[in-house]
């Protein structure tokens, strides 16, 4: 016979199971194993030291929307930040900023070369383009375009060169959109136009 209660195996004639205490009815013939774990109910996930099936945390949704913030962020912080740096080179080497009055007009040398001056803004325009895809990258990925999963990727491998922030930045956008499985959950919340 077989207990009803945990499925062990009880000796004939015993009124208890061994095993649990559960009592045992005396039944009309053998009671297959099969038969008893038919009747019990199916075990729920995660009680009762059920395993739980494998499913992976939502990394990207999670993350999603602090992401695309931070690339906007980011591109006005490298706006102001190379708005500051060209000011102080032009005070400091064109002695552009003040008058003949000014304490520092006259302490350095006669001008800075002609292709030092040229190098400004070619300067600018390298930077309007780099604000200008931070920018839409950030976009993209607020709008959940199907494209923003590559073109946030590339974006971060380049700002790992701008340390410390866009280090940060690129360290960040990698762990989020990298992975594999951040590459099939980006499938299925892209916007399809």
């Amino acid at each position: 016979m077989v207990c009803a209660a945990c499925g062990a195996g009880v000796a004939a004639g015993a009124r208890f199971c061994a095993m649990c205490g559960a009592g045992v009815a005396a039944v009309a013939g053998q009671v297959s194993t099969e038969q008893v774990y038919a009747a019990q109910p199916m075990p729920v996930a995660g009680h009762y030291g059920v395993p739980v099936p494998y499913a992976p945390w939502p990394r990207v949704q999670a993350n999603l929307q602090t992401l695309g913030v931070m690339w906007c962020v980011y591109a006005v912080y490298r706006v102001v930040a190379v708005a500051i740096a060209m000011l102080v080179f032009k005070v400091i080497t064109l002695r552009t900023f003040g008058g003949p009055d000014w304490p520092l007009g006259h302490e350095f040398g006669a001008g800075a070369p002609e292709w030092l001056t040229g190098l400004l803004p070619v300067i600018a325009v390298v930077v309007v383009v780099e604000v200008a895809l931070m920018v839409f990258t950030g976009w993209s990925l607020l709008q959940r375009k199907p494209w923003a999963r590559t073109l946030s990727m590339v974006m971060a491998i380049l700002a790992l060169l701008r340390l410390p922030f866009g280090t940060a930045l690129g360290i960040y956008t990698l762990w989020v959109m990298a992975p594999t499985d951040s590459g099939m959950e980006w499938e299925g919340i892209a916007e399809r136009d």
